[in-house]
């Protein structure tokens, strides 16, 4: 969470401040492990100026202005994302390979990613109609003092035709926790429609993003190797803490993600071509059939 919080709070900027952007970020909700540990959090990433999307914004300038050098390519591709474009193939399971300082055996521990597209303020009444919540409230648990554990500040959302929720509690207002847990459902239900569209059409292979299927092993971090690597790019870097601590791990793998998707999108789209030209191909020679049969 820390390197991902640091890397939006940089807007997507390198070390020396590059390709940096405003970007605000906002933590919905931590929870916690016994040990101090991250159990689960929630961020959202927002541009205050807007702009900024995935694929199609990098693919939209004309060929021929697009620079052939891959340091310059890296710097053009992700000076045109905005938060969801620039974190988008974070998605998945990162695996971490290490060796505990109380253990001398390495062992083998995971994360899942979920990257949402988030909607404006504005959206959420058309996104989430009152009719399909279901929204509780209730006494906040765990510390935070005699206010949090005495008053129905922690809030519930429940959306009635998916069963997703969101509960917050982290802030002492219910307002807030409200508004919290409002924004986290609909992009979550945003999300889900948006991968049975993806489902329904087949538009992107499973091999690049697994349809957002969080299950997936995206990438490893082994510290005793000192390796990171991403499993859908098959690239390897050196120096995990140095790439995790200046948060560019995000940065050097965007560029491999985004070209390999665009030769994924050519491949199909070359082979719908061959398909359709079957199909035309089949459809003619039944026609001349009929045609021979009704000369006789």
């Amino acid at each position: 969470m820390a390197s991902y919080e640091a890397t939006a709070r940089a807007g997507g900027g390198d070390d020396s401040g590059y390709g940096a952007k405003s970007w605000e970020v906002e933590v919905l909700s931590v929870s916690r492990t016994d040990l101090g540990g991250i159990k689960e959090a929630s961020l959202v990433v927002s541009s205050s100026k807007g702009g900024g999307g995935g694929y199609n914004s990098f693919d939209s300038h004309q060929q021929e202005d697009i620079p052939q050098n891959d340091e310059e390519l890296t710097n053009h591709l992700l000076s045109q994302l905005g938060p969801y474009g620039f974190f988008r193939f974070e998605s998945g399971v990162h695996r971490v390979q290490r060796v505990p300082v109380n253990d001398v055996k390495m062992q083998t521990s995971a994360v899942s990613v979920a990257i949402m597209p988030s909607l404006p303020d504005h959206a959420l009444p058309t996104a989430l109609p009152p009719n399909e919540l279901k929204i509780d409230t209730m006494r906040a648990s765990g510390a935070g003092g005699q206010h949090v554990n005495t008053t129905e500040s922690a809030v519930r959302v429940t959306h009635i035709p998916t069963g997703i929720m969101a509960c917050i509690q982290d802030e002492r207002s219910q307002h807030k926790n409200k508004a919290k847990a409002l924004k986290l459902v609909a992009a979550r239900v945003y999300s889900h429609r948006k991968e049975q569209e993806t489902k329904d059409r087949s538009a992107i292979r499973s091999s690049l993003m697994g349809g957002g299927d969080r299950s997936e092993r995206i990438r490893t971090y082994n510290f005793p190797q000192d390796r990171i690597t991403d499993h859908r790019c098959k690239v390897s870097v050196s120096g995990v803490s140095s790439w995790l601590s200046g948060g560019g791990v995000v940065r050097n793998f965007a560029p491999y993600l985004y070209m390999m998707e665009r030769e994924e999108r050519v491949e199909k789209l070359e082979e719908e071509e061959i398909v359709n030209a079957k199909k035309q191909s089949r459809s003619g020679e039944k026609r001349k059939g009929s045609r021979t049969k009704s000369s006789h």
